[in-house]
């Protein structure tokens, strides 16, 4: 099957054929019919595999047939990222279409809120929003959705996930209940199916591989401690040629330390975090893509929602707290059929939810083996889980503890276990 045969209004087609668009993906295939048909849809399918596209093409379709001023289709997303990525989708996609479009989010300036607010009361024909910077703009009252014809929810899951969820449900209040809304997920938990049935009306479902690795990653772990991982992440940047790597990590502090080893061992590096602002995070991916930096530091922000092409290796520093966030974390690699490699980092705080990630996908992921300089890993037993973390003093032996009242003790008898 090509493009061709979806009968794409010319000048959508004349914009496929000049950037190579011919097959589609598997969800393409699928989900564009049903949208040209007018049904509302759920689609679920693993990250990588084409969802934009997806939805993109028979809405800038449809609006390349009507000639539509307005805004014609409003898109709801997580995150600043996907709205950026989205946005430029949709400028080579509607490249000879003259399909106007604008992505809204937050934590820019002042002229760029207003030029939102123009194109908003003016009507760009695709709106890509995320919900809380797109509630600030229709709380003033100026925003206009009359005539829009599709909703689209995208990373669904993660909305939900980020607390989303009124947010969501207040906007459609600002759109016609005579809409086709079509809502994209990586999951489909009991939440999705809830939001789905208040919003959606009769919708066709499709669901491609849901919570499966792509077939090209491949995946191994090491069994480290926390003290071993800067170490054994810059011997593995050393002696294998990855020329495009993602690492991410729990916490901001984490990403901070890890970059600051890496530079210090010379690598091409750059790290995305909260502490960051806008333009800086944009420079830092702009520089990811263009190949300038090989490696990439970054907060679960990144794990999904953003289309970055040609990465060989994702390093998960610590165990996902859900197994849907390692399937979205390696789905980094090895989109759109190609090969890849993912490495998970395990310490003897997280096996049994590398355990709970290896019951999911339904295999065992391969233990790779310590260098020898770095010496043994903790031992991997997933069915044990960790106990509790507890301060009180006399789980450390090492620390003296002094009472604030009564004569200072320094005898046998002294709250340090090793004197007794």
């Amino acid at each position: 099957m090509t493009f061709k045969d979806f009968n794409f209004d010319i000048k959508l087609q004349d914009s496929l054929d000049s950037i190579g668009f011919e097959n589609p993906t598997p969800i393409q295939e699928q989900a564009i019919p049903l949208i040209q048909e007018g049904n509302d849809l759920i689609a679920c399918a693993q990250t990588g595999t084409g969802k934009t596209a997806a939805f993109v093409l028979p809405i800038i379709d449809a609006l390349s047939k009507s000639e539509v001023e307005t805004t014609f289709a409003l898109i709801i997303v997580p995150t600043r990222e996907l709205a950026l990525q989205i946005d430029q989708a949709l400028e080579g996609f509607a490249y000879f279409t003259g399909v106007s479009h604008l992505a809204i989010y937050g934590g820019s300036d002042g002229q760029v809120f207003a030029r939102e607010k123009k194109a908003l009361v003016e009507g760009a024909n695709i709106i890509v929003a995320t919900p809380g910077r797109l509630m600030a703009h229709l709380n003033m009252g100026y925003v206009k959705f009359n005539d829009i014809k599709f909703l689209v929810l995208d990373e669904a899951d993660r909305m939900l996930d980020m607390g989303f969820v009124d947010d969501i449900v207040k906007i459609t209040t600002y759109i016609p209940s005579k809409r086709q809304t079509l809502m994209f997920s990586a999951t489909m938990p009991e939440k999705i199916r809830s939001l789905a049935k208040k919003l959606l009306n009769n919708p066709k479902e499709i669901s491609l591989s849901v919570s499966k690795p792509a077939v090209g990653v491949t995946q191994l772990a090491y069994l480290a401690y926390d003290t071993q991982k800067n170490k054994l992440i810059t011997y593995l940047l050393k002696n294998k040629s990855h020329s495009s790597v993602i690492v991410f990590a729990s916490t901001k502090q984490k990403v901070k330390d890890l970059e600051r080893d890496l530079l210090r061992a010379h690598f091409k590096i750059a790290a995305i975090h909260s502490d960051l602002d806008q333009a800086e995070r944009e420079d830092a991916l702009r520089q990811f893509r263009n190949k300038q930096l090989q490696v990439l530091v970054a907060t679960d922000i990144l794990s999904r929602g953003i289309d970055i092409e040609d990465i060989s290796l994702v390093i998960n520093y610590d165990v996902p707290h859900d197994p849907e966030d390692y399937i979205h974390r390696i789905g980094r690699t090895a989109r759109a059929e190609a090969k890849g490699m993912a490495i998970t980092f395990i310490n003897d705080f997280n096996q049994h939810k590398f355990g709970n990630i290896e019951q999911m996908i339904g295999y065992e992921i391969e233990k790779v083996p310590m260098p020898d300089f770095l010496g043994k890993g903790p031992e991997y037993n997933p069915s044990a889980k960790p106990k509790p973390f507890n301060k009180s003093p006399s789980k450390f032996p090492n620390k003296r503890v002094f009472k604030p009242k009564g004569p200072r003790n320094n005898g046998p008898n002294n709250s340090n276990p090793e004197s007794k």
